[in-house]
C-alpha cells in the first residue's frame, strides 16, 4: 500500500512511501481523501519520510489534500521532506499554506 493511515485524536498521518510521480498519485489522492472525508481531520499530516523519489505530483498532491481538508476545517501539514523536496515545495509557495515540521511529533 503507498500510503498507511492512521488517525489519532484529532489528526490523521498519512505515512507515504515509495515514488510519488503521475503513475501513483491519483491512488494516494483517492486513499487521502477518502479519510478524510470520513475522518474529518482538524490536522492532516502528510509524512515524506519514507518517499524515495517525487516529482511535481508530490506538490500537487499536498495541494490538493490542503484544499479538500481545508473544505472540512482542517489545516494541513508536511513533514519528513528530504531537504531538497522541501526547497522544491516552499519555492511552489506551498509554505504559504501548509505547515513544514521535521517529523511527524511535531518538531
Amino acid at each position: 500500500m503507498p500510503v498507511q493511515l492512521t488517525a489519532q485524536g484529532k489528526t490523521l498521518f498519512a505515512l507515504l512511501s515509495g515514488d510519488i510521480d503521475h503513475h501513483t498519485a491519483p491512488a494516494l489522492r483517492e486513499q487521502i481523501d477518502n479519510a478524510v472525508t470520513e475522518y474529518r481531520p482538524r490536522m492532516l499530516c502528510l509524512d515524506f519520510s519514507a518517499v524515495s523519489f517525487m516529482d511535481s505530483s508530490g506538490v500537487g498532491l499536498v495541494m490538493g489534500r490542503y484544499r479538500h481538508n481545508a473544505a472540512f476545517g482542517g489545516d494541513t501539514q508536511v513533514c519528513g521532506l528530504s531537504p531538497s523536496a522541501e526547497r522544491i515545495m516552499k519555492m511552489s509557495g506551498l509554505g504559504k499554506i501548509v505547515s513544514f515540521k521535521k517529523n511527524a511529533e511535531g518538531g
